[in-house]
């Protein structure tokens, strides 16, 4: 069975221990709620350090330009 959590009067949900543990999750982090079908998907919200070279080598050739549109 899946962890579950209870929505409190304050509207705050605390996440079950297994789980923060499993993610690695720490107080004072920042998550972003997507909208999916019926639910929503919880994902951590990058520090700008952890987005360093995650675009090493890639190359600005063969994309589309303003220029080629109508």
């Amino acid at each position: 069975m899946a962890d579950i959590a209870t929505l409190s009067a304050k509207f705050q949900i605390s996440i079950p221990k297994g789980v923060r543990e499993s993610r690695n999750w720490k107080a004072g982090q920042r998550f972003a709620f997507i909208p999916k079908s019926a639910g929503l998907l919880l994902v951590p919200v990058p520090e700008r350090d952890q987005l360093a070279g995650i675009a090493k080598g890639a190359s600005a050739e063969g994309y589309r330009d303003r220029k080629d549109r109508f």
